[in-house]
């Protein structure tokens, strides 16, 4: 079945860094688009970036641009996203996300906490 499982959330300080990882796994990743969302407490899901199959195509939300990169391996089955210069506002639970056959398929999540 399809499964997305991210990784690599945790604590970090205003500035510091973490790069998220999402395996997919039930079906060709190749073929599909993936993208990153957020949601903060209270606050509803947000696009923070999306790559095409081929990863030649990038969006960013203009909140990250400059400071957040999505990335693919395709031979890994696996999309990234390198998080630099992290702000208390970027705190959420991070999710990749991608259209599967006409369905949305969503990760578990992963937390991302940034605070001194």
């Amino acid at each position: 079945q399809v499964q997305l499982v991210e990784s690599g959330g945790g604590l970090v300080q205003p500035g510091g860094s973490l790069r998220l990882s999402c395996v997919a796994s039930g079906f060709t990743f190749s073929y599909y688009d993936m993208s990153w969302y957020r949601q903060a407490p209270g606050k509803e899901r947000e696009l923070v970036a999306t790559i095409t199959s081929d990863g030649a195509n990038i969006n960013y939300a203009d909140s990250v641009k400059g400071r957040f990169t999505i990335s693919r391996d395709n031979a890994k089955n696996t999309v990234y996203l390198q998080m630099n210069s992290l702000q208390p506002e970027d705190t959420a639970v991070y999710y990749c996300n991608s259209k599967i056959n006409t369905v949305w398929r969503w990760g578990q999540g992963t937390q991302v906490t940034v605070s001194s």
